[in-house]
């Protein structure tokens, strides 16, 4: 490389770390060599480094949209073991998790069925491939968000705390169930599901049918105000399917073997985690 090569090569390095591109940083002296090696014009080779900033953002974003979601490690849609669970149609699933057709209307999806029927594992997956199509996603422990909601109560920033979880086009709420039958939880996740009406979309998993519901929020017309607004647009599918925990361990016990490697059920809890 000649003198002036090297110093235009400096000021390149110099001006793209200026400008805050790391990808075109590590890449553009590759595509240089290769345009100077074919006799690339010279907007073929600008083409060339737009293209590759834009497929290095887009990266980048989906890196910092997945660590944001706080999705469990391992639940996709590629483990998940659909034959286990016949009632499901893979092809709404894998549809859902395009997410075009719902979350731009705020819809939502609630998935039922007995602890250890895979709800969480699948709720996660859904989250994890609508990530990676562009869409932000939360998921969380419905009494996790429930506690950060009272402590906004408290502080007078409901309102505001509600208002920031709408960046995210879907909130997974995990295990419902476990939401305790008290008027300042129940009150300020009805507040958050009536926040998000035809706005926002919510994912619900949970052990009891709609008519248990009433274990859950603390007064008939709130439970009821609750569901017709949760199913006015809404996926719902159902998982009434032997929990993979009980099953593996009966196998084992019976000698069958190894368990199944798809990884559904989290080893923790028993009939808590879904």
């Amino acid at each position: 490389m000649t003198t002036t090569a090297s110093v235009d090569a400096a000021r390149v390095e110099l001006l793209l770390s200026e400008l805050r591109l790391p990808g075109l940083k590590r890449i553009w002296a590759q595509l240089a060599e290769q345009a100077d090696k074919d006799g690339w014009p010279a907007a073929r080779f600008l083409a060339a480094l737009a293209e590759h900033e834009i497929a290095d953002r887009g990266r980048r974003r989906i890196e910092r949209h997945l660590a944001d979601a706080r999705l469990p490690a391992g639940k996709t849609l590629a483990t998940f073991a659909f034959e286990a669970v016949p009632m499901l149609s893979k092809a709404q699933v894998m549809a859902l998790a395009a997410g075009d057709l719902w979350l731009d209307r705020g819809a939502n999806v609630l998935l039922f069925g007995p602890p250890g029927a895979g709800k969480s594992h699948l709720a996660a997956a859904l989250g994890l491939a609508l990530v990676e199509n562009g869409w932000r996603v939360l998921f969380t422990r419905t009494t996790d968000l429930v506690q950060r909601l009272q402590v906004a109560r408290r502080e007078l920033a409901l309102e505001a705390a509600i208002a920031k979880l709408d960046r995210y086009h879907l909130l997974i709420l995990d295990d419902l169930a476990y939401v305790t039958k008290d008027q300042a939880e129940t009150s300020v996740l009805f507040e958050l599901i009536a926040a998000r009406y035809e706005r926002r979309s919510l994912l619900i998993t949970a052990n009891q049918p709609f008519g248990d519901w009433g274990k859950v929020f603390p007064d008939q017309a709130m439970t009821l105000a609750a569901i017709d607004r949760l199913v006015h647009h809404a996926t719902i599918l159902e998982m009434n399917v032997e929990s993979y925990r009980r099953r593996e361990a009966l196998d084992r016990k019976r000698g069958r073997g190894r368990p199944p490697a798809h990884a559904t059920i989290k080893n923790a809890e028993p009939e808590k985690t879904d």
